[in-house]
């Protein structure tokens, strides 16, 4: 097995390059001087390539790319992708606003493998801090296309951004059959790659009230026939509510509200985000359209499809018994119980933020924590941590207890890497607007009509 070491330290060291250090390392590659490398174990860059569905787009217009609302001249932009690739006349006869998910994924694809500084077919192990060097000592693997070890290297860093992403998240009754081979329970994550199963399932079941579960519950739909579909879709939530598309309710996706947001208590952030779950957990008007469409057009010979839809359900057990699955469910407002038999499970059931403590585990006794033990993570995305640690960490799509509903969306992607590059720089290499909506959010900010009379209003802060 080969051994590799880059002395020299690097300014700025990625550990996963999915979309949000893309955008970082993107950006960073116009910072004259900067010396940045950004490591992912993947052959190369993928992008939910298990939602991949027909037709699907993004839920964010094409201006959220890697870099366009912080620097829309820049060479990594998507429409000078669409240009290098002569296609910037479809696109604009075209009129897409929201463009396709595949095609974002094909021009992130693009970036990921024209940027020098991205390295595939690398698995940080560990990240630890050398007081001797003054900079963090990473150890990597070097991983071949078919998973196999090849070597193993170390690099140094003065700063660290972690952006590892996250990872499917299975409520615990499901764990057992969804991490069972032989069980035909699978997350959303993996839809494509089984697809072809539940297509020819005579029952399936969508668990899950957001934009996934509508739309794996769409394309099933659109796929089976008419009078058999053989479909139930169901969840927590007290209706299939749509996302808050507001343009003013969109305002809570800028850096004003952030900001806003980052300056409020902890106990005050805490109460919010699950307040605002229609803000970042609701599907879009247009999906929501399109099933009911869809079901109408079934009903045209006066019969109904065979399909049930019930949100305020929650699955308590599950279990395999003769080749089914028998879900054992419970409906809060009814405060009764139900089972429903079915042949197959799709959990749309969202995502959880992917653990670092391993990578980070010597710097761990040195990060201090919130009153729910939790990092705390300053206004420029740095970990904070003690003065045994000269480095910063930088956390990407991390930071939701501290930075709001916007963490991990892609329109503030290129803003927090430019907060993070002028954090680094300690400069104003990438200059960031003042003000960025037209709502205020709180009292007294500044050339605003409303200014605070104190710090406190009743128990809550606010200033």
């Amino acid at each position: 097995m080969t051994t590799y070491t880059e002395e020299e330290p690097l300014d700025l060291l990625g550990v996963g390059i999915g979309p949000f250090n893309l955008s970082l390392a993107a950006l960073a590659d116009g910072v004259p001087g900067l010396r940045t490398a950004f490591l992912e174990q993947r052959a190369g860059f993928r992008w939910h390539p298990g939602m991949m569905i027909e037709s699907a787009t993004l839920q964010v217009p094409f201006l959220a790319d890697l870099v366009s609302l912080i620097d829309p001249t820049n060479s990594w932009s998507f429409l000078n992708y669409l240009r290098t690739r002569e296609r910037l006349f479809p696109f604009y006869f075209a009129e897409r606003f929201h463009i396709l998910r595949a095609e974002y994924d094909a021009y992130c694809r693009w970036v990921s493998e024209e940027l020098p500084s991205c390295r595939f077919g690398y698995r940080v192990d560990t990240v630890r801090w050398d007081a001797a060097r003054d900079a963090f000592e990473v150890d990597f693997t070097r991983v071949g296309a078919d998973g196999a070890e090849e070597g193993v290297g170390r690099l140094f860093a003065r700063n660290v951004v972690l952006g590892v992403g996250t990872a499917p998240h299975v409520p615990a009754p499901l764990r057992p059959l969804a991490e069972d081979a032989a069980a035909p329970v699978w997350h959303s994550a993996h839809y494509l790659a089984h697809r072809a199963e539940l297509l020819t399932a005579d029952h399936v079941t969508v668990v899950g009230s957001g934009q996934s579960g509508a739309e794996v519950f769409l394309d099933l739909l659109r796929h089976r026939p008419a009078g058999r579909e053989g479909l139930a879709w169901m969840a927590r939530t007290p209706a299939f509510a749509p996302m808050e598309y507001s343009k003013l309710g969109l305002e809570h996706f800028t850096p004003d509200y952030t900001r806003y947001f980052h300056g409020l208590a902890e106990p005050v952030r805490d109460q919010l985000v699950p307040r605002q779950w229609q803000l970042y957990k609701g599907i879009s008007a247009e999906t929501l359209g399109e099933i009911h469409d869809e079901l109408y057009r079934r009903s045209f010979d006066g019969g109904w499809p065979d399909v049930t839809l019930t949100p305020g359900l929650e699955v308590r057990t599950v279990e395999l018994s003769g080749g089914r699955l028998d879900l054992c469910v419970t409906h809060g407002q009814q405060e009764a119980e139900g089972r429903l038999a079915t042949d197959a499970v799709v959990l749309a059931t969202g995502y959880t933020e992917r653990s670092v403590e391993h990578l980070i585990a010597s710097v761990l006794p040195h990060i201090r924590g919130d009153l729910a033990g939790r990092p705390r993570i300053d206004e420029s995305y740095r970990l904070v941590v003690d003065q045994a640690i000269g480095g910063s960490v930088f956390v990407q799509n991390a930071e939701r207890h501290t930075h709001g509903v916007g963490a991990p969306d892609l329109g503030l992607a290129a803003w927090r890497s430019a907060v993070i590059l002028n954090a680094l720089t300690g400069e104003q290499t990438y200059p960031l607007p003042s003000q960025t909506a037209f709502t205020t959010f709180g009292l007294g900010a500044s050339g605003r009509a409303v200014e605070p009379t104190s710090a406190h209003f009743g128990d809550v802060r606010v200033g």
